[in-house]
């Protein structure tokens, strides 16, 4: 029976793959990748030559219809993202649904995903935290940041380079300088860091040690 797969890939190293993965994407009819050039390299390291098409948030508005149809016509069509796992902060949320209200069959594997390794390695409380992914960019950024100033589990956020120290800064001005945080960049690379502080110190590290890479922010919540 065809189905759709959502498969996590690497977020960095790609020796962090399952065999089962290997497996389902040298099986698969089709690849839905959100570059099809960062794949590529994924690709070629596991030998897989399953044909890829470009999915990303441009295009998936108007491509989840016919993916479905494929899949219903009998193909067996897998979901990777550039790294990580399709539908958290990356596209797959579009195509998951309408494939469930359709009654295509979605298989999930587990796998990579940014946060957790973060939230791991940032030695805040883990057994109750939300994952917000990154804020919003203009509208609406005010009043989730007054809002998540009450939050009392650990919070996460993903976040760029080049707005990491707006971030920080904003972060401290509406939760408090002194809030601990841990700010994790590079995850499972070679030049991956993991820097523990307060808000307003490491705001101040990061405006004069300039970051790079695909960032992770844990904050902690909001103590009684």
């Amino acid at each position: 029976m065809s189905k759709l797969t959502i498969i996590p890939t690497p977020i960095g190293n790609l020796e962090d793959i399952t065999l089962r993965a290997i497996r389902l994407l040298q099986e698969a009819d089709l690849i839905l990748a959100e570059d099809t050039r960062t794949s590529s390299v994924l690709m070629k390291k596991y030998g897989i030559t399953t044909r890829m098409e470009s999915h990303h948030k441009f295009n998936e508005h108007k491509k989840v219809s016919a993916v479905a149809d494929r899949i219903e016509s009998g193909e067996n069509v897998a979901l990777i993202s550039d790294a990580g796992t399709p539908g958290i902060s990356d596209p797959g949320f579009l195509l998951s649904r309408i494939c469930s209200e359709r009654g295509i069959e979605v298989e999930t594997l587990p796998g990579p995903t940014a946060f957790v390794p973060a939230l791991v390695n940032s030695a805040l409380p883990m057994d109750r935290f939300c994952f917000e992914g990154f804020l919003p960019m203009k509208k609406g950024r005010q009043t989730r940041l007054k809002e998540l100033a009450e939050e009392k589990r650990t919070m996460i956020f993903y976040e760029s380079p080049y707005r990491l120290v707006k971030t920080l800064t904003q972060l401290a001005e509406y939760l408090g300088g002194e809030r601990v945080v841990s700010v994790s960049r590079e995850l499972s690379k070679i030049h991956e860091e993991n820097r523990r502080g307060t808000l307003i110190n490491l705001a101040e590290w990061y405006t004069k040690n300039e970051p790079r890479g695909e960032i992770v922010i844990v904050v902690d919540g909001r103590k009684d």
